[in-house]
């Protein structure tokens, strides 16, 4: 008997470590998820931002990773479904066992996913979407990247009101979360009097007619319309309002549509204005002639042999810099304590996304300011850094 308790207790002495291990990380390797739109109405955003973060990751592997581990940066693809959304969460949280998600697209979809970060507190880093919840109600766990939707509308629509005309705002939005931000953002400009809400429109993610809910928003007289729909459906809107003749219609979009894409796309149509945005980064085009944004796109090519980033791999390569600085601050020996308190110490110039990272155990957002920008000549141009 005392030979079997003496084996239990040294059994108990081996297996302690291993129970007391942080999922995701082993001495040679820390796992991270990410679940993306990769196939659906998101995809201009997804798909170069896990190309950006994996290649930003591989350099990193391939200079020795950090403390010895390598970045496993593992992906699943949901469509923009919150259902899928979920299963993606329960195979890279409870199968796949990583240490933090990364990057996870969607606003329904991060709310649906929370639902097994929580229990865990696994970190849900700079994710694909600027809505509020991402950090509201605060949670340890909870780091966004940039300004939210909400505050971004409220910066961007008054900048619009006090200098480029806009009194009276119609609403194109998906019923969504998402959608609600923007929402939200325009009506508390109408409570203080700035402007007037016309016309509200609900839109399905595959709705592709707007004449229609156009035509409702020239019946209501807006000079300006405040959209909240996927990246094509944005383009497919202003650009009928160009068809139908509604040229001094003015188009303002939150980060979700501050996009290379849509810029292009619209010149590709004949629109080369019109559209202002309010988002938590800068633009590229006006700055590749900054050197590290230069050498970043160099990097970019000869990786993932495309001759330019654009939006999505801007974000993708921001945001895997975020854990890898803090896995760094870290240190070797690497639990979630200790990777949120280097989160929270990360303070630094990030020169990709052209703004200022900075966190603190009160602030679990990265970067403050919004940058409205409007669509000229094709290109998206900076017109306003609001703090």
């Amino acid at each position: 008997m005392k030979t079997l308790k003496a084996l239990a207790a040294a059994a108990t002495l081996v297996a302690s470590p291993l129970m007391a291990q942080t999922q995701g990380v082993s001495d040679d390797e820390v796992k991270i998820g990410g679940a993306h739109d990769l196939s659906g109405i998101f995809a201009p955003f997804s798909v170069p931002a896990v190309a950006a973060a994996k290649a930003y990751f591989a350099d990193v592997n391939a200079n020795g990773g950090v403390h010895g581990r390598q970045i496993n940066y593992i992906v699943e693809d949901h469509g923009y479904q919150v259902p899928r959304a979920a299963q993606a969460a329960n195979k890279l949280i409870n199968r796949d066992q990583v240490f933090a998600m990364l990057l996870s697209l969607g606003t329904p979809h991060n709310l649906a996913m929370f639902q097994q970060m929580e229990p865990k507190g696994i970190p849900n880093v700079s994710p694909l979407t600027a809505a509020r919840q991402m950090v509201e109600p605060p949670a340890p766990w909870k780091f966004a990247g940039t300004s939210s939707y909400y505050e971004a509308t409220v910066a961007a629509i008054r900048y619009m009101a006090e200098n480029e005309g806009t009194s009276k705002v119609c609403l194109m939005i998906l019923p969504t979360d998402f959608g609600k931000e923007i929402e939200a953002g325009v009506h508390t400009l109408k409570d203080e009097g700035l402007i007037e809400v016309g016309a509200e429109i609900g839109h399905k993610p595959d709705e592709s007619d707007f004449s229609g809910a156009l035509g409702k928003v020239k019946e209501s007289g807006c000079d300006t319309v405040a959209l909240a729909l996927g990246v094509s459906q944005q383009i497919n809107v202003v650009a009928t309002a160009s068809k139908l003749g509604m040229d001094d219609l003015k188009f303002y979009v939150s980060s979700a549509g501050f996009h290379t894409v849509v810029a292009k796309g619209l010149a590709q149509q004949g629109v080369m204005g019109g559209v202002y945005a309010g988002a938590g980064w800068q633009d590229l085009e006006a700055r590749v002639g900054e050197p590290e944004v230069a050498e970043w796109m160099a990097q970019y090519k000869e990786a993932t042999g495309e001759d330019y980033p654009g939006t999505g791999a801007l974000l993708g390569r921001t945001s895997a810099e975020l854990p890898h600085r803090a896995l760094e601050a870290a240190g070797p020996d690497l639990t979630h304590e200790s990777f949120i308190a280097a989160m929270e110490s990360l303070n630094y110039e990030d020169a990709i996304g052209g703004n200022t990272v900075d966190f603190s155990a009160d602030d679990h957002v990265g970067a403050d300011e919004v940058f409205v920008s409007r669509i000229e000549n094709g290109s998206w141009t900076l017109v306003q850094t609001l703090e």
